[in-house]
Formats: structure tokens, sequence, C-alpha cells
């Protein structure tokens, strides 16, 4: 039903729809929630309460990124359900497919971008080897905790300890809401 009578009103689901996804875009754009509800014309605490309906997860955003990962499924679905926001896992054999599938010029590109995207990431966790550990540390300016797999190089996939991962995640999201501004009217 795309319609529904309140009263004496008659309600479009779809217009409604398309306002919502307009206020989204342009707070995720930048905007503040005062800048959008000008532009748009609702009241600012409108826009605050459409963002706590849809909300998934507050704070700093995380990334996890690691290679070569025996048990790359278990760790990727942990990430996922601990609300990770980007996750980057390869097998040796898949690094290494990755690699040598791709014209130097390409994979530069491709590793620029990457680093790219994930210095927009508050928190990146990283899981390789030493000495890729501290290659990756270097290109990044977020901060970054390590888990190391063990010493460069590694030829093989290592096991990562899913229990160890989880309580590194748990422990940066509960960082997240001890740092949390106490009020949120100025955005």
């Amino acid at each position: 039903m795309d319609f529904f009578r309140i009263q004496d009103k008659m309600i479009s689901r779809e217009k409604l729809m398309v306002a919502v996804t307009r206020i989204l875009e342009l707070r995720a754009r930048g905007l503040s929630q005062q800048e959008v509800a000008d532009r748009l014309g609702v009241d600012r605490t409108f826009i605050s309460r459409l963002e706590t309906m849809g909300e998934l997860r507050k704070g700093r955003s995380i990334a996890v990124i690691g290679f070569p990962i025996l048990n790359k499924a278990e760790i990727q679905d942990l990430a996922e359900s601990e609300g990770v926001d980007f996750v980057l896992l390869f097998t040796e054999e898949e690094r290494n497919h990755w690699v040598s599938e791709k014209t130097g010029a390409e994979l530069l590109n491709e590793m620029m971008d990457l680093v790219a995207q994930v210095r927009s990431y508050d928190v990146v966790i990283l899981l390789a080897s030493d000495y890729r550990l501290k290659l990756l540390k270097g290109l990044l300016d977020n901060e970054v905790l390590t888990m190391e797999l063990g010493e460069s190089p590694l030829k093989e996939d290592k096991r990562v300890d899913p229990q160890e991962l989880q309580r590194v995640l748990r422990a940066v999201k509960g960082a997240r809401k001890l740092n949390k501004p106490r009020d949120d009217r100025r955005n």
C-alpha cells in the first residue's frame, strides 16, 4: 500500500521516502542538522529523531585489514557481527592472485585508492606480519591497532584468534561510548 488515509489527510509513502532519503544524503555529505532543516523546511529535532530511529551504532568508524588469514570466513563474520565498517581480509592465495593479476600501474593505483579509503576510518585494526604492520602503520594517520601474525615474510595462512579480535573490537567500541559527546545539538 503506497497511500495511507489518516483522518482527513492522504499520506504518500513514496513522498516520505524521497524526503527521508534527501535528508540522509545531505547529512552524509556533511551538512549539519540545522543546515538540512533550513534547506528542507523541517525542524532540526525531526532530523535528530530520524537519525536516532535509524541509528545502528554511534561513534567512531572501524576498519579491519588482514592477511594472510587462515580462518578468513570466521574473522569476516565476527567483524561484521561486531559492526565493523570496512573489512578487507585475504588468504595467502587470494593475496597472491590479487597482486599477480594487475599491472604495476594498476596495483599502485588500487593500493593508493585503498590507503585513501582506509584513512577515512577512525580506528584501523591490522592483522599481518611484523614488517607489513610497520609499513601499513606508516601509511595511516588514524588510530592503528595491530595484531602480529608472525615474522615476515609469511608464506602461509595464519590463524587469527577470534576471541582476541573480539576483545579488541569491544574495547574500541567501549572507548567510543566513553568519548561520545553528551549533547548532539551541535550536529
